[in-house]
């Protein structure tokens, strides 16, 4: 929608354009085309006050007011061509309201009307001065057109700038074009999956024995394949010559080990057979031609992922704060007015129905509030995914007085922020599944990381697995979250008593991480 800056713009250009042509014709006292200038000026005038007034409702379009312009032009040229400056006008009115196409369709009309209705108007003369006429008509026609091109920048820039929807409108244009070429992907969109492939095409060009596949995570490197299980020194060898190849921007080799950037975020690191006394050169211009159309799909993967964790996190922010501020004081309110109708009850009847009521008040309100926690927590850039469910779970335990234990065994390489951001979610809500259903005396956590592996296990020592409710769609989101980073989510009741809920990460090649050495937090 067009802003008050452009036709400000368009409001400054009309009234030069009367400056132009009035102070000759004052100056020479030309009465016709006083006349005229008057005519514009009313015309203009109008057009102004509409749309600062009635934004739009009644203004003029950028045809009618051509065709008006042309009409004065054309009866007032005669008298002097200097009135054919308001030609000027109509085209930027028209970039400015609807853009180029308008423009040029204005132009064409105020030519057509001004040229025809002249030679009527003064076709009884001798006609030896319609060259000059029509010299001046093409100036100022093609002087508008000019300056509307010109302008159009502007108008475009001011528009996209000032418009709150346009950024939805861009979005919107852009993910339809995505939705389009979605059928065109055939290798998807999977990162994991995506990022073995570029693993099987160094293996074809560099003998290797293993291969490690990362991706920066702000100040750290995240893991995100590899082509084998990597013991501990394997991993870290892998982790530093992939750190030197980030840092340094170019290819490193170290021993049999060797390390580079591939494509715009992607950094390789592997480790070659045989003995480091044989020496051997990276092959690195083999490489990037080999690896050019593998690049070009993982890029593509992680900027959608990107985009979907972008897109997820507003919608969450959103939500809370709109549960927070409508809501919960609604319903923050209306206990208010239950204790104030349970000061005074009509007998011990009402007495026990207020309690009740304020009771139920009390426990939609926390369930309100806990519900804002969940929608507003998640995992930062320096905060590890173990260090984000610990918090979690210290809230909820601090809520419903509940002990939850907390157990950590993870590796300094995290994994990539939207693996992490849904097995965060899925323990999440397996922590509140225990707090709120499970009738549990206490929860047990273990979360192991060995990126790109991961474990999570919450067990309590409640009721067990009930039957499903009909308003119950936690465990359904659960298994979805874990199906759409690849994961493997088991829900099972225990020997004694309670439930455990475990969700297991494995890469290719990957193992499923063990309790090796864990480091216990309580929550309570």
């Amino acid at each position: 929608m067009p802003t008050r800056q452009t036709f400000a713009v368009v409001a400054a250009a009309r009234l030069f354009s009367l400056l132009a042509i009035g102070a000759p014709a004052l100056w020479f006292q030309q009465s016709d085309v006083l006349f005229a200038l008057l005519a514009l000026a009313l015309l203009w005038l109008y057009q102004v006050v509409t749309i600062t007034r009635r934004d739009l409702e009644l203004t003029l379009s950028p045809t009618i007011e051509a065709i008006a312009v042309g009409v004065i032009c054309a009866v007032a040229m005669s008298a002097s061509p200097a009135i054919l400056a308001a030609l000027v006008v109509p085209p930027l009115f028209a970039t400015a309201s609807e853009g180029l196409r308008p423009m040029v369709r204005t132009v064409a009309i105020q030519l057509v009307s001004v040229v025809s209705l002249g030679l009527m108007w003064h076709g009884r003369g001798d006609g030896t001065e319609w060259p000059e006429w029509g010299i001046s008509i093409f100036t100022w026609s093609m002087a508008g057109f000019g300056l509307s091109l010109v302008a159009s920048v502007t108008f475009t820039s001011t528009r996209s700038t000032s418009d709150p929807l346009s950024p939805y409108r861009d979005a919107q244009y852009l993910i339809k074009q995505l939705i389009d070429l979605s059928g065109d992907l055939s290798s998807g969109l999977d990162v994991a999956a995506l990022g073995g492939e570029m693993l099987g095409v160094v293996g074809d060009v560099v003998p290797s024995r293993l291969l490690a596949l990362y991706v920066p995570r702000g100040d750290a490197l995240a893991s995100v394949a590899t082509s084998t299980e990597l013991d501990p020194a394997d991993a870290d060898a892998c982790e530093k010559l992939a750190t030197d190849a980030w840092a340094r921007g170019e290819p490193v080799a170290a021993g049999q080990g060797f390390g580079f950037g591939a494509g715009d975020t992607a950094i390789i690191a592997g480790l070659r057979p045989g003995s480091e006394s044989v020496k051997w050169e990276l092959p690195f211009d083999d490489l990037k031609a080999a690896l050019a159309p593998s690049t070009v799909k993982f890029d593509t993967a992680l900027l959608f992922s990107h985009f979907r964790d972008v897109a997820t996190a507003d919608e969450r922010q959103r939500l809370a704060r709109e549960m927070h501020d409508g809501v919960a004081q609604d319903i923050a309110s209306l206990g208010y007015l239950v204790d104030a109708l349970a000061a005074r009850p009509a007998d011990e009847t009402q007495e026990k129905q207020f309690a009740m009521l304020r009771d139920r008040v009390t426990k939609v309100v926390s369930e309100v509030r806990r519900s804002v926690m969940n929608l507003r927590t998640s995992i930062g850039e320096n905060e590890s995914l173990g260090a984000a469910i610990g918090a979690v779970a210290r809230h909820l335990s601090e809520a419903s007085g509940i002990p939850i234990r907390v157990r950590l065994d993870e590796q300094p390489n995290r994994l990539r922020p939207e693996v992490e951001a849904e097995l965060f979610r899925i323990a999440q809500e397996a922590m509140n599944n225990a707090v709120k259903h499970a009738r549990a005396t206490a929860i047990d956590v273990r979360c192991q990381v060995y990126a790109p592996d991961a474990r999570i296990t919450i067990a309590d020592d409640g009721v067990g697995l009930q039957s499903g409710r009909a308003d119950s769609h936690g465990l359904k989101i659960m298994r979805e979250r874990a199906k759409l980073i690849g994961a493997q989510l088991t829900v099972r009741d225990n020997a004694s008593r309670g439930l455990t809920v475990s969700v297991v990460l494995r890469a290719p090649g990957g193992h499923d991480p063990e309790p090796e050495r864990t480091k216990s937090l309580e929550a309570r």
